[in-house]
């Protein structure tokens, strides 16, 4: 679900995006792509993004509710339903400096991706190319030239990560279950 947005990913976190003005006094819905509309309450300063990677100044929030998986938001300097309709379809970046420390046992899975994945018996599977939400859980992408695998992101299967790699120990059939081997 997410777009192609260009950015600078080391200093900005993509959260959603904008997709309908809602109402008339310049409130706008935003789709969260973490699956947590909630939690864009929790940022006090947006910054909005073009497809062709143009960032605009921050936006403060000055209200924000939930409304099914969206979030509905009113950002300080957009008054009126036109203004809301000429940010409609830019992307929702926040600064990664912004984001709450994690608490404890906890971690923010956007690290991640670019690290490699091996097994507990030492077989590389490729790189986390993406993360995304099931509804049911979380998933790394990985990726190794013409392999992909779906990894859920669960204790009894990531095993250990850090800022090198991440290290998995797969319950018995999973990297399988795309290839088309039986694993019967």
């Amino acid at each position: 679900m997410t777009d192609d947005f260009l950015y600078p990913a080391e200093s900005y976190l993509l959260i959603g995006k904008i997709i309908e003005p809602h109402g008339l006094k310049g409130e706008i819905k935003i789709f969260s792509f973490a699956g947590q509309p909630e939690n864009i309450q929790y940022y006090k300063k947006l910054l909005l993004v073009t497809s062709s990677g143009k960032i605009s100044q921050p936006y403060c929030t000055e209200t924000c509710r939930i409304k099914g998986k969206s979030a509905i938001v009113r950002l300080s300097s957009v008054n009126d339903r036109s203004g809301a309709e000429a940010i409609t379809g830019m992307g929702v970046l926040i600064l990664k400096e912004d984001l709450p420390q994690p608490g404890k046992d906890e971690f923010y899975l956007y690290p991640m991706v670019g690290l490699p994945v091996v097994t507990t018996q030492g077989r590389r599977l490729g790189t986390v190319i993406n993360i995304f939400s099931n509804g049911a859980q979380d998933l790394l992408v990985v990726q190794d030239k013409d392999e992909e695998y779906l990894i859920p992101i669960l204790d009894s299967i990531i095993i250990q990560h850090d800022a090198e790699k991440i290290v998995i120990e797969p319950p018995p059939g999973l990297l399988e279950i795309n290839s088309g081997d039986s694993v019967i």
